[in-house]
């Protein structure tokens, strides 16, 4: 089996020192509740290609305050190409911070965070030749709506961009926002529900 990782060691340490810190803090560290849950996602390559969502199933740990959270996911999509001769599995991998923008039971929430995206392609006629595995890393940011339906059960959906590209201008125009906004490989909508403990 041959495995190719183009994640950065740089940027996976400093994604958990910065999380530890955070949770360091007593506000994060004081959560109100403790969720499991479920959720399926619609991803989509920003390409020029017009190309249809791929939807994924996983679920998710969310670790919440009043106004801070902590969001770490995992997705699968499996999908087989006869005409290749492969079959392609994919598990991405995604830790987000999450901000509330309000209390109480409805809560918008900003996120963001580091991603790890994995994928084996296998050969479907061939079982003696090896498997190619990858794994990715790339930032992520969005905006999100969490409805709480009951003390214990919530219902979140949000928009994200993926694989964001800070190092590069993708985004021409003319003034200092354009230059601020990174530019991105794709985009992915959630929708998930998590029962808190």
């Amino acid at each position: 089996m041959r495995i190719t990782c183009t994640a950065s060691v740089r940027y996976i340490i400093v994604s958990v020192v910065v999380s530890a810190a955070l949770f360091a803090r007593p506000p994060i560290a004081s959560a109100q509740g403790f969720g499991v849950g479920a959720r399926m996602a619609w991803v989509k390559a920003d390409s020029e290609v017009d190309v249809d969502s791929i939807r994924f199933t996983g679920g998710q740990i969310r670790l919440l305050s009043s106004r801070w959270g902590l969001e770490v996911s995992l997705d699968h999509h499996s999908e087989t190409f006869e005409l290749l001769n492969q079959k392609v599995t994919e598990w991405p991998v995604q830790a987000s911070l999450l901000v509330k923008m309000a209390s109480g039971r409805v809560s918008p929430y900003l996120l963001g965070g580091p991603g790890w995206y994995k994928r084996k392609v296998e050969l479907l006629n061939a079982p003696n030749d090896p498997d190619v595995e990858t794994t990715e890393f790339g930032w992520h940011a969005g905006i999100g709506l969490e409805v709480l339906a009951g003390s214990h059960f919530g219902i979140h959906g949000d928009y994200r961009y993926t694989f964001l590209d800070f190092g590069k201008d993708n985004n021409p125009g003319v003034g200092l926002i354009s230059g601020l906004i990174p530019g991105h490989r794709g985009s992915q909508w959630t929708l998930g529900a998590t029962v808190y403990f």
